[in-house]
């Protein structure tokens, strides 16, 4: 699914300043990792990663 939705952002030309960002999350509750996936653009890829 990851490869057809950067694949569809470099067709419509927009993809340029836009980037799929993935992290990795521990649930305090259990204790199991979950991953959170967002499109965002360039200049706010590193707040993304910052946040908790």
């Amino acid at each position: 699914m990851a490869k057809k939705v950067v694949a569809t952002l470099k067709q419509k030309g927009a993809g340029k300043g836009i980037t799929k960002v993935i992290k990795m999350v521990k649930s305090e509750k259990s204790g199991a990792y979950t991953f959170v996936e967002d499109i965002v653009s360039v200049d706010t890829a590193k707040d993304f990663f910052e946040n908790k």
